[in-house]
């Protein structure tokens, strides 16, 4: 009997759109108000060096996945430490996903809530989850294209939300003087809390760039992937240019950095401040969709990591299962399943508590972009041939991206909040003693 495997559904716009959807969630619709708060307009700093950094990441990720056309990016850190390493990264990257589509579908419910108020949380919790899992069992081309959509809504919201700020920073659509350029310089200058704000809050933007890396992922169901991912990769400087430095810009330039998230979410101020009818119900939308999207692409992401990790026989067997249409569906199922006892844990446990797992986000985001950086460094020399989409400056630029990776990873790891740190280094340690007694049993 022939065995089924992920099938090429995915488009070349699919992916576009994914790589520039990915990139963007509540990391800027809800997150923009505490980057700002933590470094001030000098926050475009942080934007821009974390942008770099990311374009290094996926650019190494770009060539190893040409030089093996056959492997995820689970499968690359395979062929580069081993299947112990790869085990602790597969199963943390999952752990991480989890946890991030847990929140994110508790906020859409969340959202949902603010048209059908007599509604239980829970329930609208339950339709978010059961919306998600269809999509995702149904087809990999279904799902890019239900994502090609959803990020479309949040890419025209961003472009639409820099026209009308920009406007508005020159006096129109406005019935007040135009602030021009004040607020740059104004409430303690550029730097308020100088270059030490500037690299506190690159913890805070790396997150907000998570998933991003998703990319490594759909290199085994892209059609056309050769020609593809370097089109994608080219682009992410723009990206962060395009939706993360300018709308923060426009934020910063029409509200003073310090009242910024004092009258609830940015956006919402800058379009009250048109006149617009309905300006609630259109973000509340807005970021009901963000919010979905994210949610969509970490279900996909579980369900892909598992079948990988099945694959490599580092996870149950069952998770290789694949139904005609491309789809691993016990790998869907299970992560369904997952995400339903988490969704209830957080639903009844105190925010603070579920607030410590949420730390390991961004523990893992970190983790994983060294890790790329790392297997680039060590697979370069054993290409089977050549890549015609190559890394820059090698080995400079993933030395570089690398150490400054790693030292904020080591920063937030000894610095940040005690109990966080401990969850993280327990769970490492954790994945890392599983990995060795699975490695005894092969």
């Amino acid at each position: 009997m022939k065995k089924n495997s992920l099938q090429r559904g995915l488009q070349p716009r699919h992916v576009q759109l994914m790589a520039m959807g990915g990139m963007i969630g509540t990391g800027i619709f809800k997150g923009s108000s505490d980057t700002i708060s933590a470094a001030g307009p000098g926050i475009i700093v942080s934007y821009l060096f974390t942008g770099f950094l990311l374009l290094i990441v996926m650019t190494a990720l770009a060539e190893m996945a040409i030089a093996y056309p056959g492997l995820n990016i689970q499968g690359m850190i395979q062929k580069a430490f081993g299947s112990r390493f790869s085990f602790v990264v597969g199963w943390l990257y999952w752990v991480n996903w989890i946890l991030v589509i847990i929140v994110e579908v508790l906020a859409a419910a969340s959202f949902l809530q603010y048209w059908l108020p007599a509604a239980p949380l829970w329930l609208l919790s339950l339709i978010c989850t059961i919306l998600i899992l269809s999509v995702n069992l149904i087809s990999v081309k279904m799902y890019g294209e239900i994502e090609f959509w959803l990020a479309g809504i949040k890419i025209i919201t961003l472009i639409l939300f820099i026209v009308i700020g920009a406007a508005l920073l020159f006096g129109l659509f406005s019935n007040q003087e135009a602030v021009y350029f004040g607020n740059y310089i104004s409430h303690g200058g550029f730097l308020p809390k100088g270059w030490g704000g500037v690299f506190a809050a690159l913890l805070i933007v790396v997150f907000s760039f998570g998933g991003s890396e998703l990319i490594g992922l759909t290199v085994t169901e892209m059609k056309h992937m050769e020609q593809t991912l370097p089109k994608v990769i080219k682009g992410t400087m723009f990206r962060v240019i395009l939706f993360y430095t300018l709308p923060i810009l426009v934020i910063c330039g029409l509200i003073p950095w310090n009242e910024i998230g004092t009258q609830g979410s940015p956006f919402v101020q800058v379009f009250s401040a048109t006149g617009l009818q309905g300006v609630a119900h259109i973000m509340n939308f807005v970021l009901l969709t963000a919010l979905l999207s994210a949610a969509n692409s970490g279900m996909y992401a579980t369900s892909r990591v598992l079948y990988s990790l099945a694959q490599n026989q580092e996870a149950p067997a069952l998770f290789s299962f694949v139904t005609k249409r491309g789809v691993p569906i016990w790998g869907i199922i299970v992560s369904g399943i997952a995400l339903l006892i988490g969704s209830f844990i957080a639903y009844l446990t105190p925010e603070h508590v579920f607030s410590y797992l949420m730390s390991i986000p961004g523990f893992t985001i970190l983790f994983i972009w060294t890790s790329i950086c790392l297997a680039q460094l060590k697979l370069r020399k054993q290409y089977p041939s050549t890549p015609y989409f190559r890394l820059w400056l090698f080995p400079y630029s993933t030395l570089f991206a690398a150490v400054a990776l790693a030292t904020i990873f080591f920063f937030f790891l000894f610095t940040g909040n005690i109990i966080n740190s401990g969850i993280c280094i327990s769970i490492l340690v954790l994945l890392s003693l599983l990995s060795v007694l699975i490695g005894r049993k092969k």
